[in-house]
């Protein structure tokens, strides 16, 4: 009997959309490298909310979270459409249950960035924008991981991987993710920057199960930084 309620019990928690995360979505105006990074209590968060393409746009899709949102987003930016238009349009052609708790970043290669987090997404939740940038999280901490995120990432110079890399950071040091931490990742596109040949990812580093995700991923970032230097 134990054994089988540990099983319910396991069942019912794998079973949950709902993805308790915080992520910023970003544009370098200078060279426009597009990028998503992200952490959560969640087994490896970088499968699933991070997305972009060189020179079209990057998107972070979360909370009760529609995959969809990510490959769909992108398909739309390369029709024309603005962040915006494509935030409006996924939510219109969303029939899938629990629009109302999603969460999802768009910024397009044209610098234009658009949020939305759903009335229903588990608290803490919200979003904050800048010039270049969304910060965006539920089930956090509260209102001051959002706010450490976006001041971090104005105020970091560099290369926008360190950018990223310095509002999660900043996140998590300002509570983060309230259930604790297990995996974060870090996704930058370029045309042609990627390793070997025909390659757009820049970076793309993913840690998918750790006790200390963001001093992992500070490892790997290292690691990978210092190969497209080369």
């Amino acid at each position: 009997m134990k054994k089988l309620l540990c099983l319910s019990a396991f069942v019912l928690l794998t079973a949950i959309p709902a993805m308790a995360t915080f992520s910023i979505v970003a544009i370098d105006p200078r060279n426009g490298d597009l990028g998503v990074a992200v952490a959560s209590r969640y087994f490896a968060v970088g499968a699933v909310v991070p997305w972009a393409e060189a020179a079209v746009g990057a998107v972070a899709t979360q909370a009760n979270v529609n995959v969809g949102y990510g490959p769909r987003a992108l398909e739309l930016l390369k029709t024309g459409l603005t962040a915006q238009q494509v935030v409006d349009k996924l939510l219109k052609e969303d029939t899938f249950p629990g629009k109302a708790a999603r969460q999802i970043a768009v910024v397009d290669a044209k610098g234009n960035v658009a949020v939305f987090t759903g009335t229903e997404a588990s608290d803490w939740k919200g979003h904050r924008k800048g010039a270049t940038y969304s910060v965006q999280g539920n089930i956090l901490a509260g209102p001051q991981v959002l706010e450490a995120m976006g001041r971090a990432f104005e105020s970091t110079t560099g290369e926008l991987p360190e950018k990223l890399y310095a509002a999660l950071k900043a996140g998590d040091e300002a509570g983060g993710d309230r259930r604790g931490r297990q995996s974060a990742s870090i996704l930058v596109v370029r045309k042609s920057g990627g390793r070997n040949i025909n390659n757009d990812r820049y970076v793309f580093v993913n840690v998918d199960d750790h006790p200390e995700p963001l001093k992992e991923l500070r490892r790997l970032l290292d690691i990978q930084m210092s190969l497209t230097k080369k």
